[in-house]
């Protein structure tokens, strides 16, 4: 075999690889649920990942929270409901770990890893939004492992908008 024929073997290999991760994640994201988070954005750009936010997705808990103190760590799993994400706890099977604090006596949840959220270059930052305005992630939920954007969409008076960034 010629080197241009190796070049051109490994090249399809290449593609193959990367395609069939496309066409996994495409039929991921057709079969499994998919529902909305609020999300607490940070950390919006490194040099050696390219323009990204770091998002804190909120997680409502289904049940009540029997740990005492100002913070907590759970298991849970996720489920769409009313195209909303709904956290269960569940110590045995769920496998996403879930923090939970005591704030004026009410408990807020969010996921203990955030989900990183790739953006264009042309785009402006969409975390940056103007007082009123809450961001939200569309997530896709496989049973197993972390969530995974689809899309990001903004909060303004009830209202949910996705945004638009290609």
């Amino acid at each position: 075999m010629t080197r241009r024929e190796s070049g051109l073997l490994l090249a399809l290999v290449h593609v193959a690889l990367v395609g069939s991760l496309a066409a996994k994640l495409l039929v991921d994201r057709a079969r499994l649920p998919h529902a909305w988070a609020r999300t607490m954005p940070f950390d919006p750009s490194t040099p050696l990942r390219g323009r990204y936010v770091r998002l804190g997705v909120e997680i409502p808990v289904a049940g009540a929270v029997s740990e005492e103190g100002a913070y907590a760590e759970s298991r849970v799993r996720l489920r769409a409901v009313d195209d909303r994400v709904i956290g269960e706890i569940d110590s045995a099977r769920g496998a996403l770990r879930l923090q939970l604090r005591r704030k004026d006596g009410a408990w807020s949840s969010r996921l203990a890893e955030p989900v990183p959220f790739f953006i264009p270059e042309h785009v402006p930052d969409p975390s940056v939004r103007p007082a009123g305005e809450e961001l939200w992630v569309e997530l896709t939920l496989p049973a197993k492992g972390s969530p995974r954007p689809i899309r990001l969409g903004v909060m303004r008076a009830g209202t949910l908008t996705p945004l638009e960034l290609r």
